[in-house]
Order: structure tokens, then sequence, then C-alpha cells
């Protein structure tokens, strides 16, 4: 298993592709697929990055808990898989496209940050990233509830 640390950032070219960090890929074993699954995160303004063996333990774990003869689970399903991209960076320079819509998404224009947060990768506008982190205060409430588990 991958565990993705650090945070990078990489400016949008003129085509509106994207430099996957080259630590990113460091941190992959060698001759492991390439392939990533992008999505537009449910929570958060980013994109959520999983390389291609997270996604397929995620989902087979989500899929898992669902019953495809109750239509909420049907409609939840159907919107978990919606506007899933593939991306795997070009063999010389790295470059991801992420398509536009996704990007425009979380108001990506010029700059994106990379944050690897073990099991994944949030993508953020670059601008927005520094703007959306908690408070300390709100950071420590939430550890000692956590604790409290």
């Amino acid at each position: 298993m991958v565990s993705f640390i650090g945070t990078y950032r990489s400016k949008v070219d003129d085509k509106g592709r994207l430099v996957f960090p080259a630590a990113f890929k460091g941190m992959l074993p060698p001759r492991s697929d390439m392939r990533f699954v992008v999505k537009k995160s449910l929570y958060s303004n980013c994109l959520d990055m999983y390389s291609w063996d997270e996604w397929s333990r995620e989902t087979e774990k989500r899929r898992e808990m669902l019953d495809f003869f109750n239509p909420e689970h049907v409609i939840f399903w159907r919107e978990y898989m919606r506007d899933c991209v593939i991306v795997e960076p070009d063999a010389k320079f790295g470059r991801i496209s992420i398509p536009k819509y996704l990007l425009d998404a979380i108001g990506v224009d010029r700059e994106a940050a990379f944050f690897g947060i073990n099991f994944k990768i949030e993508i953020w506008a670059g601008e927005k990233f520094d703007c959306d982190r908690v408070s300390k205060e709100d950071y420590i409430a939430i550890a000692q509830s956590l604790s409290r588990k």
C-alpha cells in the first residue's frame, strides 16, 4: 500500500495539464500501475486522486455495503461513480490531463496544490489550499473528541 505524504504545487500549462509531482511518483513501487482515479471530493472543495490499487480497494468496500435492489443504494452508487476519470502521467514529463469541468469545479485557474494524505492525494486550487485550514482550536477540539472514542 502506498502512502503519499507532502504538498507540491504545479502550474497549469496552456493545454490545461498539470505535472504530477515526481516525489509522489517516487513513492510508488517500481513498475507499479501508473493509472489514477480522480473525482470531486464529497466534503471538500478539492479533487480526490487515488492510485488504481487504492481505488479498487475503496470501491470494493463501498460496493459490499450496498444492496442493489434498494433504490437509494443504486442512486448513491451512481452519484459516487459520477464524474470519475482515469488519468496517467505521461512518460516524458509526468503531465496529467484532468478534464476542465473538474478543475473548474474546484476553482483551479493557474496553479494546483497536490496534497498527500496517506492513502490518497487531494488536488486543490493553489489559492484556496492555504485558506481552507481549520483553526488550531478546532483541530484540537476534533482531536480530543476522537480520543474519547
